[in-house]
């Protein structure tokens, strides 16, 4: 699986701490961390938290990832930014628990986390916790297991929902502001990244077009 990690700007110190506790527990599991940042609060390229939005609906619509993990002060502006998307389904993760209920009744591809709300002594060992959470175990099975059939069943429903209230994603690309969508591209290591691992052809000639 490809996991991209992407920082917003306010908490964008912290990309060293979350990406450390991040590879240390996927990486054993055969999984790839791609960092698209933002690396430090000095960077060049500024993500603000609605361009995370892009970035998250951008790398999974194109399938350069499998997975995003994001998240701000609160996780909650990212995460709004990323439903905002077509095909990202992303919860609000504060602790090992909604990890775990996240991964088997949601089976979502994006988790928005919390990095200044209550990231205090000992952070990084909740963060590897949650991505024990997400990433050890099969996604989707259910719990309470005995609910796992009308679990996937509305997960379905609501699939299908999101297809119908949602646009593509390369008409989002044509639509949005051409500035903000920009600037969301912008990080240093964005098109190495990027180019090397989408699979969608039109988003990606559009996006190299700007």
């Amino acid at each position: 699986m490809k996991i991209a990690l992407i920082n917003e700007n306010s908490q964008a110190a912290k990309n060293c701490i979350i990406h450390d506790a991040l590879t240390a527990v996927v990486e054993p599991l055969g999984h790839e961390v791609h960092n698209y940042g933002m690396y430090t609060a000095e960077d060049e390229a500024q993500v603000t938290y609605p361009m995370v939005g892009l970035l998250t609906g951008i790398l999974l619509n194109s399938g350069a990832a499998d997975f995003v993990v994001t998240g701000c002060g609160t996780g909650t502006g990212s995460m709004l930014a990323a439903n905002a998307m077509p095909g990202v389904f992303c919860g609000l993760i504060i602790d090992p628990t909604d990890a775990f209920l996240f991964a088997q009744i949601n089976d979502g591809n994006a988790v928005a986390m919390p990095y200044a709300k209550g990231f205090g002594w000992a952070a990084e060992l909740n963060l590897q916790d949650c991505y024990r959470k997400l990433f050890e175990g099969e996604s989707g099975v259910g719990y309470p297991k005995e609910r796992a059939a009308i679990m996937a069943k509305n997960r379905g429903v609501l699939a299908e929902l999101k297809s119908k209230t949602c646009t593509d994603m390369l008409t989002v690309l044509k639509t949005v502001d051409q500035d903000l969508l920009k600037s969301a591209v912008a990080g240093q290591r964005f098109a190495d990244l990027f180019y090397a691992n989408s699979q969608d052809a039109a988003i990606s000639d559009y996006l190299r077009g700007l």
